[in-house]
């Protein structure tokens, strides 16, 4: 195996690890004659849904927003969900969408998986509506639950009510075959449709249908730059936030989220279908829709991306955002100091020393180019015990940093856009174990700050708490008005970047990125 296919999978192992730190805690066992938390009902038009009452919140988990993607449903776009009688029992997750084991134990192979979870303040009621946070999980679109994203914080801190998503994912979401609509964009769509659905729904449950910010971090961040370019998503949402999921990622840069063209996705799709066994059937799609879950999961390839050149996403969303072909609506757009610093420690980890004589190799694994390698080994030197932070800078500047303040320059270009960058470098780790490196502000790190993940409540000192209120204030400020500065937090000029730390929320200087995006930027 070549040295770059090595690294590229120790990376993917690396993104699954880091996907058990979201994974959802199990529910907690009642004790013998404990009272079950009180309920609380909302009437749908498919159907009354029932959802607990906590302190300061309510939640309503595992309402369909879909029909079932099962049988002949299987690689279609997503149909309107059946009625329902009776009151629908809204207290418990439902089944994440089909993936391989990591943030969901023991992986999912349940495909009625189009689902949603609800996360109300106390106070949301139809005659008060609230902002929507539509948050859209990460986990390079082959995994991730929305069940993972407790939201109660950001709901009742911020006043808002936030939906979390679920969305089919790998081969299930964006395989592609000649002839077969919908071909590498299922799981977009499936987000088409969840917002549709908060259109016509959410007042019930107390939110404002008129004042909806799409949200995500990652892959989920990847999906809102590709619904800005989607024509398809027209007037479905009012505001972005995009975390870590730069619009101009690339195919050649393995770390970041990207989308490749429809020719690419069919000739992975014709991969997949001979891998089990259709590649020859006289009707490849309706062998592969026979196909059990399992046998896909083992076959699909281990990174997933969407497709263009189709009807939901006719462009690249890197070349629509610069051709200024893209839905205008404020945009909150950020990355970490240390994006790429976990993928690097992963690697160093698994037996791959990065030091100066092996620095080189390395490098020419992800950047073959003829004169790329050489010249980002000038441009970044390895010295005898700095080779991770290094290479994670590498990976952080050429994959995130530099790509987001190019989306954000395109963008502001058009509409009003706010940049962020996420600087603890005491940041909680999300993995296990002690690194062979500190590893800052890595990838996600910036999550507990904003969420429970998995329902657990991260450890976070006096310090850490206060930035993540000031981030949940400036996120759902932003939900509310279009604009995250205010009163309650440290000044945020528009067109600067403010970096978040505990005690230390300022617009950043940024000369030594801006030299090395310069860089980036010649080395095309």
């Amino acid at each position: 195996m070549s040295m770059h296919r090595v690294l590229t999978a120790l990376g993917c192992a690396l993104t699954a690890v880091l996907a058990t730190a979201v994974a959802p805690a199990p529910p907690p066992t009642a004790s013998a004659g404990s009272a079950p938390p009180p309920a609380t009902t909302v009437r749908t038009h498919h159907g009354p849904v029932r959802g607990a009452a906590h302190d300061g919140y309510r939640t309503f988990e595992g309402i369909p927003y879909a029909a079932p993607p099962v049988g002949r449903l299987r690689w279609t776009a997503p149909r309107p969900a059946a009625l329902w009688s009776g009151v629908r029992d809204a207290t418990r997750p439902a089944s994440a969408c089909p993936q391989p084991a990591g943030e969901v134990s023991g992986g999912s192979t349940d495909e009625d998986c189009l689902r949603l979870d609800v996360t109300t303040p106390d106070g949301a009621r139809p005659a008060r509506p609230r902002p929507v946070v539509v948050w859209l999980h990460g986990g390079g679109f082959t995994t991730g639950a929305a069940g993972s994203y407790d939201a109660h914080r950001m709901a009742a801190r911020g006043d808002v009510v936030v939906v979390t998503v679920d969305y089919r994912l790998g081969a299930l979401g964006f395989l592609a075959h000649g002839g077969l609509p919908g071909s590498g964009t299922f799981g977009l769509a499936d987000q088409q449709a969840a917002l549709r659905w908060v259109r016509a729904e959410i007042g019930a449950f107390g939110g404002d249908a008129r004042n909806v910010t799409l949200a995500g971090e990652s892959a989920g961040g990847y999906s809102v730059c590709a619904q800005l370019a989607s024509p398809a998503a027209a007037g479905l949402f009012d505001r972005a936030i995009i975390e870590s999921g730069p619009c101009t990622g690339r195919p050649d840069r393995p770390f970041a989220p990207s989308s490749v063209p429809l020719s690419t996705a069919r000739a992975a799709g014709a991969d997949l279908a001979a891998k089990v066994g259709c590649g020859s059937a006289h009707d490849v799609m309706a062998c592969l829709r026979s196909v059990d879950v399992t046998r896909l999961l083992a076959a699909q390839e281990a990174d997933q991306q969407p497709a263009y050149a189709t009807p939901l996403l006719p462009r690249d969303p890197a070349a629509a955002i610069t051709a200024g072909r893209f839905h205008r609506v404020p945009v909150l757009i950020g990355s970490n100091h240390d994006e790429g610093n976990g993928w690097a420690a992963g690697i160093v980890r698994a037996g791959h020393p990065v030091d100066p004589g092996t620095w080189p190799d390395v490098v020419a694994a992800f950047f073959p180019s003829p004169g790329e390698a050489e010249a980002i080994v000038r441009e970044y030197p390895v010295h005898r015990t700095d080779g991770g932070p290094v290479f994670g800078a590498v990976i952080g500047d050429a994959d995130f940093a530099c790509p987001t303040a190019d989306a954000a320059g395109l963008l502001a270009a058009r509409t009003p856009v706010w940049r962020y960058e996420f600087a603890d470098e005491h940041a909680p780790p999300l993995t296990p174990g002690t690194p062979p490196f500190p590893l800052g502000a890595p990838h996600a790190s910036e999550l507990p700050y904003l969420f429970d993940l998995g329902g657990r409540p991260r450890d976070l000192t006096a310090a850490q708490h206060r930035l993540a209120d000031a981030m949940i204030d400036y996120w759902t400020r932003f939900a509310r008005t279009g604009d995250p500065d205010g009163p309650s937090t440290p000044h945020w000029p528009r067109r600067t970047v403010l970096s978040l730390a505990p005690d230390h929320i300022v617009p950043t200087r940024t000369a030594r990125r801006r030299h090395h995006c310069a860089f980036w930027t010649a080395l095309g």
